[in-house]
């Protein structure tokens, strides 16, 4: 939902009477006793299950209300009817189909018959493809692939047009808040009541910028710069740099990205949740509160603004970004298929209109100039950017690189795999989901897939080999294609909370442990020094 004007109109009021720094100091939200900075590795119950207390629980009510002011009350209630803004006549006729693939002789088949028909690809792993398609496409497509693949697919999503309708947020909200007791736990049992909606982006804009002002000695939003069409591109720095941890924003720093795709609003959803909850553990959860004493985290919801606006206005299955191509009636880069790839090659993608078409040599696509310039700019005043999670979706990965190239391995490719798996691990024990781990070229098929011809680089690769980023990973969230990109807004939570689990394993990791694992078997790990962060 939108803020009214009326809404925002008294916001600096009274944020500026009771939510002044000196009212809303991060420090204050420390448990009385607890001290800060301390982690308890043997409790890995404590460390990961994300407890959420208050010592301030008025506080806590105070800014929920504010929050309701500009957002509205949460609802737990929906009715059925929604009002998107995009017209819902293109999936009238479309569905999502799924092939089974065994061979690569049959995913090299398939990706041609694809390619021929000009088709949506959704996913391409070496176990299956989804595509989307009008339900008359399906029998000329299977006229060109091989008999024994003809009867390997099925169909995942039926009614596409009801699906994306069930994506936008809802007419009518009938759940009241009570006391403040029952605030604090809609906020921290069930989530923000910010989660239980996908956000246009002007909403996220807003909100971002009021958790600058409510946490305003450990927060700060700026824009990386502006896309194609004008927009900014907003980040959102998390850091202690108060007393004998102060370093004016500069050090070790972990990014989180989401949002290159336009039509991937649960990666975008994601990073505002990992935003919400690493902000308002600080204090509160030891780990937590000693990660930012040595690591900034920077949060980049969206760096694809034009595409994310265009699928809440136009088209929401819109990918790409909006800029012009040569061909004057395709719009468009592939954000992952626009950075420098690792082996200085230029992009083979010649069709402007194909879903992963990159530019015709790296960094056409301004959203990728930005975010590569904006990196630069930080290591040039000294920012080091340790560790890089890219969040999109669906399939349940967790990719490393590289993402251009199969012949190539990263030098420090077994401690990303070791990571990688950890990652993995804290998921799973949160909520029971698994994802894979493999490199990103292996785990989306760039060797076999014909149909995305594309070999430039994608944000992971070019951080980690140009940036010295040593541990960087692509995460394609939920789900396994029962919903694909339409993940239900009832998943914003659950997604949001695995994320977060496996953010904390990364920022542990980082600060020299072994994630929920014992630290008894540091010995073994001695190799493995060299490529983890000194803090000293």
């Amino acid at each position: 939902m939108r803020p009214s004007p009326e809404s925002l109109s008294v916001l600096p009021l009274v944020i500026g009477v009771v939510l002044s720094p000196s009212t809303v100091d991060a420090a204050a939200f420390r448990h009385a006793g607890q001290p800060a900075g301390l982690i308890d590795t043997a409790n890995s119950d404590d460390l990961y299950r994300g407890a959420r207390g208050s010592a301030l629980p008025g506080l806590t009510w105070l800014r929920d209300s504010i929050s309701e002011i500009i957002f509205g009350r949460p609802s737990t209630k929906h009715s059925d009817s929604t009002s998107p803004s995009v017209s819902l006549s293109p999936y009238r006729d479309d569905v999502v189909v799924r092939f089974n693939v065994t061979k690569p002789t049959d995913q090299v088949v398939l990706a041609q018959a694809i390619k021929a028909k000009h088709l949506d690809v959704w996913a391409s792993t070496p176990q299956f493809v989804d595509i989307r398609l009008e339900e008359s496409q399906l029998r000329p497509l299977l006229r060109l692939i091989p008999s024994s693949m003809q009867k390997q697919w099925s169909v995942l999503i039926p009614d596409l047009e009801e699906a994306v309708r069930a994506t936008f947020p809802t007419k009518g909200e009938t759940t009241e808040y009570g006391d403040a007791a029952e605030s604090l736990d809609a906020v921290h049992t069930k989530g923000n009541i910010f989660f239980h909606d996908y956000q246009p982006l002007s909403v996220i804009t807003s909100w971002m910028a009021l958790m600058e002002t409510m946490f305003p000695s450990i927060a700060k939003m700026e824009s990386i710069g502006d896309s194609y069409e004008g927009r900014p591109i907003h980040s959102f720095r998390i850091g202690d740099h108060s007393g004998d941890n102060a370093n004016n924003g500069t050090g070790k720093t972990i990014l989180v990205t989401g949002g290159l795709h336009g039509r991937e609003w649960i990666s975008t959803s994601t990073v505002t949740y990992l935003l919400w909850s690493i902000i308002t553990a600080y204090g509160k959860e030891s780990m937590v509160t000693k990660l930012l004493k040595h690591f900034d985290i920077i949060f980049i919801p969206v760096v694809n603004p034009d595409g994310y606006d265009y699928t809440w206005k136009t088209d929401r299955l819109w990918r790409k970004t909006r800029q012009q191509t040569k061909v004057s009636w395709c719009h468009g880069f592939d954000l992952d298929q626009a950075f420098g790839s690792v082996s200085g090659q230029t992009n083979v993608q010649v069709d402007p209109c194909s879903e992963s078409y990159g530019g015709d040599k790296p960094f056409q696509a301004v959203e990728a100039t930005r975010l590569a310039d904006w990196g630069r700019n930080q290591t040039e005043n000294g920012v080091k950017f340790v560790g890089v999670l890219d969040l999109h979706s669906y399939s349940q990965q967790i990719l490393f690189p590289y993402t251009s190239t199969c012949d190539e391995d990263p030098p420090n490719r077994e401690n990303l795999e070791e990571l990688g798996v950890g990652l993995a691990k804290a998921i799973r024990l949160s909520s029971g989901n698994f994802y894979t781990v493999s490199s990103a070229c292996e785990g989306t098929n760039t060797r076999q897939d014909a149909a995305n011809e594309a070999t430039g680089g994608s944000a992971i690769d070019w951080f980690y080999h140009e940036l010295y980023s040593r541990y960087s990973y692509q995460v394609k969230l939920r789900d396994t294609g029962i919903y694909g990109f339409l993940l239900p807004r009832s998943q914003i939570i659950p997604t949001g909370e695995e994320m977060l689990n496996a953010l904390k394993y990364f920022g542990d990791f980082l600060l020299g442990n072994n994630g929920i694992e014992s630290i008894s078997k540091a010995k073994e790990r001695t190799s493995h020094d060299k490529d983890r962060v000194d803090l000293k």
